[in-house]
């Protein structure tokens, strides 16, 4: 789609110069009609008008409400996957060495990655970002695996637990990746929205017309309008804009935490 490809300020710019000219269009159409006949009147054509006009707002509330709520839903798996990462990472301390250390590093880099994975603005970088994340997800699994096959106690109750939270980790990882880069708001939403606007600009430069009145000099206000919202709801559904990209504090947060170091273990009193 024409939206994947422009960047979100040229969306502004290309909307708002088609919203002008199909509002000349529908100008003109009107000014040739009222030139051949006197019969057309202006009520009507206005109601048809408002009419429309009212269909794409409606449109437009329910594409922005769509966009809104998925960019609700990212920002909340941000935070559930640095709570369960926060989680992976205490409970690797069940692990035996040298095991504990290679996952707890793994689990470093996997935030890293996590963190240069959202803020990718390019697909070839975006898609080695998400092999990286299957990688070290199959090798922690793996360590896990081999510890809960060696070791009686992981298979307790205790180290259950563990496993338990590499599942929720992949579980997490796949709803970011399905939800940020493949759930969009569908083709035919846009097209249905698109032709609404076409349909409304049309009808708002005949209405015009058909009043007598010259061409509208708030016409440029119109399509800001409308372009302002176009290239809003655009920025909350694609997945690599800078211009409303998704917090990424919690991760950042528990990067920091990680790269800590260790608080000294103080031994018992006897």
């Amino acid at each position: 789609m024409i939206i994947d490809v422009l960047p979100i300020w040229a969306l502004f710019f290309v909307t708002a110069a088609f919203i002008v000219a199909m509002v000349e269009v529908g100008f003109r159409i009107g000014k040739r009609v009222l030139a051949r006949t006197d019969q057309e009147r202006e009520s009507p054509v206005s109601a048809i008008a408002g009419a429309i006009l009212g269909l794409t707002a409606f449109m437009l509330a329910f594409t922005f409400s769509m966009a809104s709520d998925r960019y609700d839903t990212k920002k909340g798996l941000v935070r559930e996957e640095a709570n369960v990462l926060r989680t992976t990472w205490e409970r690797s301390d069940l692990l035996r060495e040298p095991d504990r250390a290679k996952t707890k590093e793994l689990l470093r880099e996997y935030v890293d990655d996590r963190i240069a994975f959202a803020q990718a603005r390019d697909p070839e970088k975006t898609a080695a970002g998400v092999a990286d994340a299957f990688r070290i997800q199959r090798e922690i699994w793996t360590i896990g695996v081999d510890n809960a096959r060696s070791d009686p106690f992981m298979f307790s109750d205790i180290g259950s637990l563990y496993i338990d939270s590499i599942n929720r980790m992949s579980e997490l990882n796949a709803l970011r990746y399905n939800l940020g880069l493949q759930a969009r708001i569908p083709s035919g939403i846009w097209f249905v929205l698109f032709a609404l606007i076409v349909l409304g600009m049309l009808g708002v430069g005949y209405q015009t017309a058909i009043a007598g009145s010259r061409r509208p000099r708030v016409t440029s206000i119109l399509a800001i309008s409308f372009s302002l919202v176009i290239a809003l709801i655009a920025a909350l559904d694609h997945p690599m804009n800078s211009f409303i990209s998704i917090p990424q504090a919690p991760l950042v947060n528990l990067q920091t935490e990680m790269n800590a170091p260790a608080p000294p273990i103080v031994p018992a009193k006897p």
